[in-house]
């Protein structure tokens, strides 16, 4: 069975039994949860449903759900390549229930699909090689008979049912918060595998397939478990292992879905045919293939390589698979050309590969051709070592670290000069590292802390500012300045409402401000946040007594709310104008907008060129110009996707979407509020382009109002140019030019000067003998730079065979020079004299010992730092 039809068959048989097919969401993990960097199983876009945050229009759902493991507390990057299983990139078949059904109907389910006959598009494997596990329990938690006598309802033999321990058969998804025993599905290779012929043994026989939770528990602070009242069930089965059982293979890396990018990774490698099995290279070229398919997907999703973050994990990856490349004798760039072989494999599944293809290897190939330059980088780094004792763990993690270096290759460089590297040393530093960033993965979001946390379970804000900046509501919740619930709140604090025209902010939008008027008092908004999704915060200031249960006024500070609009609408008219001038790999990496003005950051290459960034500016005006009505409706998403709209970069999509649509130029998918018409924006002005980070781009911008304030200001500006420089302002393009040439006039002229007055001749120079060698110093003012370097060519010219010494003194600080004459190198070193010079005027410095230079910022020690220069010479 190919792997494409058993995707298709699990999604199929979900489908017939009532669940919602929802679409993978990003590898990357969701804006909105900062313990979660990577999409590591299914369940992630679904946390906040079974937390109890959100609701769907469907209890039932089925996905397969791209995955990656490469950081964090699931980092299997290390091993991959090592073993037949171990992948960053692999795909997490899933069914879920959100208070619906429960162990018997999951249970049911996961037989009927893997033992059904496989001509009614089940999976037809034979039971009599499958062993299921179920909790034996712990803790407190009673072992669980109850699935045990499902699985025997099922048709499982009850000596094929065995019990696991906690680390095996308990989920939980953190310390806190849902939590439950799992029941597991183990297949049995056969005899002439190495290892136990039992789940959860030592070796490759019995293998997992597919795990059930049951999710029946609550877990509080204390440890204490408490029935859910909703149970509910998530599910997780590796489609490449199951597909390797399937298509009857030894490792993963031998299905069907890695053929093309094994084919293309031997069309590259000096590698014998006959040798491609062997260790050395199998591992290799199972990292390559493994990193490709990962690199892809991440990029893909809008990751670019960079020195933090996301970015950092995608340039491991990448550079990764480059060293491995070297082992297969790969030689020059080859890792973005397999990203076609990827879509080979992939397509069917992921046909939104293929516009995006050119764009992704563009960004590969520059993270390879920044790799050369990252190695040329780190050699001379270490050619700069102090490496009498060896490499130290120090010297050896920051190559590592801080510029990607390969450890290996600070081995071989070491062991080919014969000296030490201390791996222990370095393996401490890394272990420390990581340990820091557990540590911080581990860090809860701080949005809920506190009694905020109630958020969730509280009635869901309706939204009314779409429609009306006014509105009536009444006060569902109160919290004081330290975010502790309370029943009334004068001063500082935080107000949850039913009903509320103030947008919280969110897709780079920020929070609406305003007022609350209650009967005795009022309110200043703020600001307007969503700590839980749907249940809008107002930050506010209340004079007065406000008190739960209140009806209130609230009214948005309209004025400020249409600035923003205006910016709002803008960025979505800058990226369609963006795509069509530099080309559909741009994408949206970031965005904030605000009353002041908007930031767009995007994906591309190069930065714009001036008429470029003209012709953005021209379509997006005149999309304003034509003042037409933009359309704003809300759909499925699936629908919405296939009318064209664009997904935006970090934000997180429920099965409903608000689609905003200019009729002919743009149509995305967005939260936020916008114009009803683009005449409203009234004009667009481009700020700023800049880099952000490697292959990202930013773009600042001004519309509406704020666009006629940066007009006026500029004009201001100008006005008091022309004025200042007594031209017209048409004139001040050439007048710029002129006086800068007449600048470098005068400072030529005056450094001149200054050269004249230094040397004199001669006269201030001293000669005099220094333990046989003549010593010629001079101490001036006002030279530096090249001017300093010119005075000491026209000094050696007076003194061919001498040490020279030359200070000059420049508003506060000290400049120093120390040339040796070649014939008297041997008995002097420029480099140790000026740092013999050096520490009297509390100053640095070195060069070779011909010429070296340096400089403090002690000038009144300069008698003290020739004194040591004569006591060095002595």
């Amino acid at each position: 069975m190919k792997t494409s039809e058993l995707r298709k068959r699990f999604l199929n048989y979900f489908e017939q039994q009532g669940h919602r097919k929802v679409v993978s969401s990003s590898v990357v993990g969701p804006a909105d949860d900062p313990t979660v960097m990577w999409t590591n199983s299914g369940m992630i876009q679904f946390k906040d449903v079974f937390l109890g945050k959100e609701n769907r229009d469907y209890t039932r759902a089925t996905t397969s759900q791209k995955c990656l493991r490469a950081g964090g507390k699931h980092n299997d990057l290390d091993q991959v390549g090592f073993t037949a299983r171990h992948h960053t990139f692999f795909e997490m078949l899933g069914n879920f229930s959100f208070g619906d059904y429960f162990k018997a109907d999951a249970i049911r389910f996961a037989w009927d699909l893997v033992t059904g006959p496989a001509a009614e598009g089940k999976l037809g494997i034979d039971p009599s090689r499958l062993w299921v596990t179920v909790f034996e329990g712990a803790d407190g938690v009673p072992a669980d008979e109850e699935a045990e006598g499902m699985w025997r309802a099922a048709g499982v033999p009850a000596e094929r049912i065995v019990r696991g321990n906690k680390k095996d058969n308990f989920w939980q998804m953190g310390d806190t918060g849902p939590c439950g025993p799992c029941s597991e599905i183990f297949y049995d290779r056969g005899a002439h595998y190495a290892g136990d012929d039992f789940p959860n043994g030592e070796g490759d026989r019995v293998m997992e397939i597919w795990n059930l939770v049951f999710m029946q528990y609550e877990r509080d602070a204390k440890g204490t478990l408490t029935p859910l009242p909703k149970p509910s069930i998530d599910t997780g089965m590796g489609l490449e292992r199951t597909a390797s059982i399937l298509q009857g293979k030894d490792s993963n890396y031998e299905i069907d879905l890695f053929e093309p990018i094994f084919a293309g990774i031997w069309k590259v490698a000096r590698v014998k045919a006959e040798d491609r099995a062997e260790h050395t290279n199998r591992t290799a070229s199972q990292v390559i293939a493994d990193h490709i398919r990962a690199a892809t997907f991440m990029t893909f999703d809008g990751v670019v390589p960079s020195n933090e973050g996301r970015g950092y994990v995608l340039r491991k990856i990448v550079r990764r698979a480059l060293r491995f490349g070297k082992k297969l004798g790969i030689e020059g760039p080859f890792f973005a050309g397999l990203v076609p072989a990827v879509f080979e494999a992939m397509g069917d599944a992921y046909p939104e590969l293929q516009p995006e293809l050119a764009r992704i290897q563009k960004v590969l190939a520059r993270e390879e051709g920044q790799f050369s330059v990252t190695l040329n980088a780190g050699l001379k780094v270490l050619e700069s070592l102090d490496v009498a004792q060896g490499v130290t763990g120090s010297d050896i993690f920051k190559l590592y670290d801080t510029f990607g270096f390969p450890v290996d290759l600070v081995e071989d460089w070491a062991k080919e000069r014969g000296i030490p590297c201390d791996l222990e040393g370095f393996q401490k530093e890394l272990a420390q590292q990581k340990a820091q960033s557990r540590a911080s993965m581990k860090a809860h979001d701080q949005r809920l802390q506190g009694d905020f946390a109630v958020l969730a379970e509280l009635p869901a804000t309706e939204f009314l500012g779409y429609r009306a900046t006014t509105g009536e509501g009444k006060v569902l919740a109160l919290f004081d300045a330290a975010n502790k619930r309370v029943t009334s709140l004068s001063g500082e604090g935080s107000v949850l409402l039913d009903r509320t025209p103030f947008y919280a902010m969110g897709g780079g939008q920020v929070g609406d401000t305003g007022a609350l008027t209650f009967e005795g008092g009022a309110a200043t908004v703020l600001d307007t946040t969503a700590p839980a999704a749907r249940r809008h915060l107002h930050k506010v200031v209340v004079s007065g007594t406000l008190k739960e249960g209140m009806a209130i006024h609230a009214a948005v500070d309209a004025e400020r709310r249409a600035r923003t609009q205006a910016h709002h609408t803008g960025t979505h008219l800058l990226h369609a104008a963006l795509r069509e001038v530099l080309g559909t790999h741009v994408k949206q990496a970031g965005s904030v907008v605000d009353p002041e003005r908007l930031r767009f950051d995007f994906t591309h290459f190069a930065p714009i060129e001036p008429e470029q960034l003209a012709e953005i500016e021209r379509l997006v005006n005149d999309e304003v110009r034509k003042a037409q009505a933009t359309c704003t409706e809300e759909l499925p998403i699936d629908e919405a996707l296939a009318k064209g709209a664009m997904a935006l970069f970090g934000e997180k999509y429920g099965e409903k979407v608000r689609v905003l649509d200019v009729p002919g130029f743009s149509i995305e998918l967005c939260g936020g509020t916008h114009v009803s018409n683009t005449g409203q924006i009234g004009l667009i002005k481009v700020t700023s382009e800049t880099a952000v980070a490697s292959g990202v781009r930013r773009l600042e911008a001004v519309a509406g109002a704020a666009a006629l304030e940066h007009f006026q200001a500029g004009e201001a500006l100008l006005t008091g140019l022309s004025r200042q420089a007594n031209t017209g302002r048409d004139k001040l393009m050439e007048l710029v030019p002129a006086k800068d040439a007449r600048i470098a006039q005068l400072e030529r002229e005056l450094k001149e000067a200054k050269l004249k007055a230094a040397s004199g001749g001669g006269s201030a120079e001293q000669v005099e003998q220094v333990n046989g060698l003549a010593l010629v110093t001079a101490s001036v003012e006002g030279l530096e730079g090249n001017a300093l370097r010119e005075f000491m060519d026209q000094v050696r010219t007076r003194h061919t065979s001498a040490v020279i010494a030359l200070a000059s003194t420049v508003e506060g600080k000290v400049a120093l020079l120390v040339s040796v004459a070649p014939d008297l190198m041997a008995k002097a070193d420029a480099g140790a004299l000026l740092k013999a010079m050096a520490g009297p005027v509390e100053g640095r410095g070195g060069g070779k010992k011909d010429l070296a230079q340096g400089g403090g910022t002690k000038p009144e020690g300069l008698p003290a730092a020739f004194q040591a220069l004569r006591a060095a010479l002595s």
